[in-house]
């Protein structure tokens, strides 16, 4: 038997007596051993403190995001009532009718919030499964702004002047629900922070790849979010932080599970386009 470092290792051998010097060559071995283990060790204990380091800082990134975007919906929410609350303002039917809007308008960003938070649970415990189909993309992009106006008339109405949509007859295969999901949370995201530009989506074909285009004529992302987009780590991290970083974090996460990628460019002459590059056909999208 053979102990090194104050016996925390134990070398155990059968056999003959070893003479000293053997036994001596056998310690610095075994010294050797317990070092390259101890090593090992210390690595894994470092790489699961950095592990537990990155989450904690993930979470609190997380949290601020979020703690933000349901800052401005709460506060006009709470504005509103308190105007409409209140005894000593006659309001007209106009001014009653443009409070009740805000209400309804915050109400459906504090909808859309939660329903990205989760999306973004469901995308990070890799329960999303996409079930893939041949769908029109024309539909699939009206369905999402449908789904942005929350069934309004007049909001859809509204939407489609400020929504240029020229994709023709083309044809996606992919999950329908995950796809109109993804373009909800991108012409969400272009309507909001490029609010004095119109929103163009269009639609190619190019090497078996479906390439669907959001662009808008000024930016619509922050640097620094399209930045963590470029570079997005694995979906359920939340890296992608800031005000639109949620939104665009759970369209990746969907393009990404049906075997495509989403990437911020430059419009030509200024603005800022969102990629979507989809395989056709549904054997390139199996994973």
């Amino acid at each position: 038997m053979c102990e090194v470092d104050e016996g925390r290792y134990v070398l155990i051998l059968s056999g003959r007596q070893l003479r000293p010097r053997d036994r001596r060559i056998l310690t610095a071995v075994t010294g050797q051993i317990a070092g390259l283990v101890r090593q090992r060790e210390l690595a894994a204990e470092a790489s699961r403190a950095s592990t537990l380091a990155e989450t904690d800082r993930l979470r609190r990134l997380l949290l601020s995001a979020v703690s933000h975007d349901l800052r401005t919906p709460l506060a006009a929410v709470k504005a509103s009532v308190s105007s409409l609350r209140s005894t000593d303002i006659e309001f007209s039917e106009d001014d009653t009718a443009e409070l009740l809007a805000t209400i309804e308008e915050s109400t459906d960003q504090l909808t859309r919030l939660v329903t990205n938070l989760l999306d973004s649970s469901r995308l990070a415990s890799g329960v999303v499964a996409p079930s893939f189909d041949v769908a029109y993309l024309d539909e699939v992009v009206h369905r999402a702004i449908l789904t942005l106006a929350s069934g309004s008339t007049d909001i859809v109405l509204a939407l489609r002047k400020r929504i240029e949509v020229d994709v023709d007859d083309t044809t996606v295969c992919a999950d329908e629900t995950l796809l109109e999901r993804a373009l909800a949370n991108l012409i969400d995201n272009a309507l909001r922070y490029a609010p004095d530009s119109p929103v163009r989506i269009d639609a190619t074909i190019a090497d078996d790849r479906n390439i669907i285009t959001v662009a808008t004529e000024v930016p619509a992302a922050p640097r620094r979010t399209q930045r963590r987009v470029h570079g997005l780590p694995a979906v359920g991290d939340h890296r992608a932080t800031g005000r639109a970083g949620l939104g665009l974090t759970v369209a990746r996460g969907f393009i990404e599970v049906m075997g495509g990628t989403l990437t911020p460019t430059d419009t030509p002459g200024g603005g800022t386009t969102m990629v979507i590059d989809l395989p056709t056909a549904p054997a390139k999208m199996d994973r």
